[in-house]
Formats: C-alpha cells, structure tokens, sequence
C-alpha cells in the first residue's frame, strides 16, 4: 500500500476520533465541513442539512478561502440564502436540476471538473454569484451524508480543487473520492447521534417546560414564575463565567453544566403540583375548595326565621296592644342582632383587620348561639368526610342542637407523612410541622390573626420545597443531570442556616444553587402578575435583597455580582414594566460598601 494511501487512512482514523468526541452540533458539522475541505484541498464548501421533513436543504455552513466568505455555524454570520427545495411546490415532482438536492434524492457522490462545461445541472445562480464576485466556481464534489437508516440528514458539496505546488483550480481526484465519501459516512453517524441526542434534550426541555407552565397556569398567584426564574437564574450564571477578576474569576460551566442548571431552574417548583389551588389561592378564612361563609349565611338565616316564627307563634296568643309593641321590638332587637353579628363575622372572613383579643372574644360569644339541625349532616357526603364523622362514634339523634360556629373533630385532617420530618428522614429535612395536615376549625380559621392562612395552609404551601426535592430525587437522572435536585432543591434555603428545607448553610450550597436563591427572590419581588400586591420597582427590590444579604439569607458576592454585571438590569429590560424601571445607583446595595 501506498504511503499516501497510509496517511489518508491515518488521518480518516484521526478525523473519526474527532468528530466522535464533539458534543455541539453545529460545531461538528464545521469540524465535517473543514477536514473534507483540507482533504481535499479545496478552496471553499458549503454543509447542508435536511430540513422539514426531508423536503429542503437549509445552508448551515459556507466557507470560502479566497473571497473571505464564513457564514453560518459559529461565525455569527447569518446565510441569507433560501433553502434549496427538493420538489416542486406546485407538481410535487422531484427537484433534480441542482446539484445538491439530485444528491440528496439519488444517494449519490456527484463529481463535476468544471460547471461551466458541464450541461447536467442548472448553475445559472453560480454564474451570477460568479459575476458579482470575479469568481470562477469550476470544480464541484458533491456527497451525501446519510444516516443507519438510509435517510439523508446532510449534503456536503467542495468546491474548487486546488493543485497543492500551483493553487490552480483543478478537478477533484478520483483516488480521493472514496476517502471523502468515508468521511461523509463517519460524519453521518456522528451527525445522527449528535443531533439525536440533541432533539431528546429538546424534547426534555420542552416537556419540563409544558409542566412549569402548566404550574404557572393553574394559579394567578405564581404567573410566569416558572419560566422567568430560569432565565434570570442562566443570566446571573453567565455573568459569573464572563469574570475575569475577582471572587468568581475561576467560575466556569461547561454546556452541559449550564443545560443542567436551566432543566433546574425549570423544575424548581414542581413540587407545586401537590399544593392544592384552594390554599395557594385562599381569599377568605373560611374558604376550602369553597367559601364556607355561606353555611354561616344560612345558619344566620335560619336564626332570623326561627325569631320571626317564635314572633308570630307569641303574637297570634296576645290581644294586649302593649305586649305586641313589646313582642314586635323584641322581634326588631333580634334581627338587628342577627345581622350585625353576621356581618363581624363576615368581616372577620376576609382577614382584613388584625384580630386582636376583643375580636376573638366576640366570635366566641357569637359561637354560643345555637341553631337546631333536623337533618343528618352524614348523607349525601363523600367518603373521607363520612369517615372522619364515622370516627367519632354513633350519630346522635335528631333534632340536634348545634352552635353557630364551632370547631369540630370531623374538621380535622390526620398528617399521614410523619416519618418524612424525623430526625433520621433519607432527605435531610429539618422542619417541625404543624401536628394536623389541615384545621377546618370555623373559629380556628376566624381568629387567624392576619392574613387568611393558619399555620397548618402556610407549611402546606411551603411544602412545595419537600414536594420538589421527593420528587425530583426519585427521578433516574443521567450523569449530566444528576445534580438537578440539588440546585432546584435549595433556593429558599439561607446563608445562616436558617432556610427550608434542610437549614444548609452557605457552605453546604453550590453556586449554582445559590444564585438560584437570588433569581428566586428578585422575580418575586417584581413579578407585575401576582394579584395580591402590587409589583415592586428595581431600587425598592434591590433595597429589600440589599438587606436579606446583611442577614446573611442571600449570598453577598453574588448578590454584588448580580449588580455590578448589569444583569438585575438586563432583567428588568426584559420582563419588567416601564414603570418599574426607576433610577438605582447601585452603590447603594453594594454589600462590600456596606462592610467599609
């Protein structure tokens, strides 16, 4: 065997082994584009890639020694040409009149020594590229680059074979043939897998994305949350690489690295699938699934027709006009009290005033008014609650008397997931729950003190960190993804120790977990699609996390990047309303001014 032919096969080896290892498409297909073109030492080339459905050849990559020319794949340079079509759009008939597409539809290398001799193919567009230019495109190979499946994926055509003593454009030598189209094999399979590869990251990401919005979507209170805190979260995360000075000079991620960061951000709050709506969304105390403000309503009601029944029954018994006068503002006297002791309670519902003493005191006092209940209230119910009412033994007898507000065993839901918070659990929680799952106590929701959650809704909506953490760490995650839970898992935990979950400190948190804790927080603040508060600005947002760094719940060097990067800003530009947008000197916030 030739040395030549030696050499041409130790470098196949060599580009083999190269384009094994490229983990970037577009990349790989440049790496294909160059090693033909130097095989073959050719003066320019051009990479196509099938597209819609194998219907067009879209230009990836073009390059050309003598005029200058690199457009597409990493140039940034954008190919402006249309895709080559490969049927006609009116007769569906194959397109066999260009070069590339006949070889993409035939399977076939296509060698041409001079286009402007040879009749097969139209190249009146080459001419005319070659008449603006003063260039003269002479000499063509074109090859096919298909997969294990028969399927052309690509099209690669060289142009203009240059002698390797003189330069002049010669034809592409026969002998060299079967190496390129060796070549355009090894870089099919490569191209394949790579692309394979990945259309399954695509598919991934979409689908993590589907079930983020889907998250967002089932309540008003959480908006685009899901989608805006990865976003932030990768910006903050490009910032540190682009550092070459200071605390994060060193900081660097790989593509894969910054892929398994975003998946993060996208699930970091999937464990709100578990969070019921009627808690994330509680307007009232005594809302569940429903307001239950109604079934006090009614009871009220009632109230006000058993007085006007016991008004009639004494009326009809006395002729005495004073009795009547007497019975008739009794009568008034009741209804007035009745309807403003409803109202306190109404008022009480919607949580707006501080429930002080005095308040819960008088909804004590109201709760000893008693109505008298003929039906039984263990019919028609569903299976959980006839349990809950089974458990309490036989049902009394009717009629029954009951008090207008009351805290009943039945309102009481067990928690079933104790073992999750002991002190030996296999995901490291450090959380106290609350002893019930939920308390639907009428008084025990009344004399919350602000707001409308108890304690047992604000630790069932906070539960969505364990939800997360659960469920992501029983997913069979890949290598380059295993730390997924970790980052997603730790966003509201703090730099002290004093954050949720599992109460990790600075040191025990990633990076990339950290600056997901700040991406968190900050799109909270400003989110404007929140409909319980009004959206913050940039200087008050910033003042807020200025002082969650002070008490170490952010971390600082972060925090100071964050700022100093310009990528609070970038941001706000993006997704924050004009309004928002106030002037911030961002001196201000700076934790290391703050320590002089």
């Amino acid at each position: 065997m030739a040395d030549g032919t030696v050499d041409r096969f130790k470098k196949l080896l060599d580009i083999g082994l190269t384009l094994s290892t490229e983990r970037n498409s577009v990349r790989l297909m440049e790496k294909i584009l160059n090693e033909a073109k130097s095989m073959c030492n050719a003066d320019g080339g051009t990479l196509y890639r099938m597209v819609d459905d194998d219907k067009r050849l879209r230009f990836e990559i073009m390059r050309n020694d003598s005029l200058n020319i690199y457009n597409g794949g990493t140039s940034g340079n954008e190919i402006m040409l249309p895709p080559v079509e490969l049927y006609d759009a009116e007769t569906g008939e194959e397109n066999r009149k260009n070069v590339a597409s006949y070889c993409a539809l035939s399977k076939h290398t296509i060698s041409i020594d001079d286009a402007y001799e040879f009749e097969g193919f139209d190249f009146q567009g080459t001419k005319k590229f070659d008449e603006a230019t003063g260039y003269r495109s002479q000499s063509f190979l074109t090859v096919p680059l298909y997969n294990n499946e028969g399927r052309v994926i690509a099209v690669l055509q060289l142009l203009n074979a240059q002698d390797c003593d003189t330069g002049e454009v010669i034809p592409f030598d026969a002998e060299l043939q079967p190496f390129v189209e060796a070549l355009a094999a090894q870089a099919a399979i490569a191209l394949d897998n790579q692309l394979l590869v990945e259309a399954q990251k695509q598919l991934l990401v979409s689908f993590i994305e589907l079930i983020a919005g889907a998250i967002d979507a089932k309540s008003a209170y959480t908006g685009g949350h899901c989608q805006r805190v990865p976003e932030l979260t990768d910006m903050l995360a490009e910032a540190a690489i682009k550092q070459k000075e200071g605390t994060f000079a060193g900081f660097h991620m790989t593509e894969e690295e910054q892929y398994e960061l975003h998946i993060a951000g996208l699930l970091h709050d999937c464990g709100k699938v578990t969070t019921p709506e009627y808690i994330v969304d509680k307007a009232t105390k005594l809302e569940t699934i429903y307001d239950r403000i109604h079934e006090v309503r009614m009871r009220f009601e009632v109230l006000k027709r058993d007085a006007e029944i016991d008004y009639l029954k004494k009326l009809a018994k006395t002729d005495d006009g004073a009795e009547k006068q007497a019975l008739d503002q009794a009568f008034q006297d009741r209804l007035a009290q009745l309807d403003d002791d409803f109202a306190f309670v109404a008022e009480c519902n919607v949580g707006g005033e501080f429930m002080a003493p005095e308040r819960m005191a008088r909804l004590d006092e109201i709760a000893k008014e008693t109505w008298t209940r003929t039906l039984s209230d263990r019919l028609g119910i569903g299976h959980e609650e006839l349990t809950r009412k089974q458990a309490l033994g036989e049902e009394p007898a009717l009629p029954v008397m009951e008090k207008l507000l009351s805290d009943q065993p039945h309102h009481i839901f067990a928690r079933k997931d104790k073992s999750l918070f002991e002190e030996d659990n296999p995901f490291g929680f450090k959380v106290t729950p609350p002893q019930n799952l939920y308390n639907q106590g009428e008084l025990y929701n009344l004399k919350v003190k602000a707001g409308t959650l108890t304690e047992e809704d604000r630790f069932k909506i906070n539960d969505h960190m364990i939800q997360t953490i659960i469920m992501l760490e029983q997913l069979p995650f890949p290598r380059y993804l295993s730390r997924v839970p970790e980052y997603a898992g730790g966003h509201h935990e703090k730099m002290n120790g004093t954050g949720y979950p599992r109460q990790l400190t600075g040191a025990d948190m990633s990076l990339p977990a950290r600056m997901m804790a700040i991406a968190d927080v900050f799109e909270a603040l400003t989110a404007a699609d929140r409909p319980y508060k009004l959206p913050k600005t940039l200087s008050q947002s910033l003042k807020i996390m200025s002082f969650m760094v002070k008490d170490q719940h952010l971390d600082g060097d972060l925090f100071e990047l964050f700022l100093v990067s310009g990528t609070y800003k970038h941001y706000a530009e993006k997704f924050l309303k004009p309004e928002q947008i106030d002037e911030v000197d961002i001196t201000d916030y700076l934790p290391s001014k703050a320590a002089e």
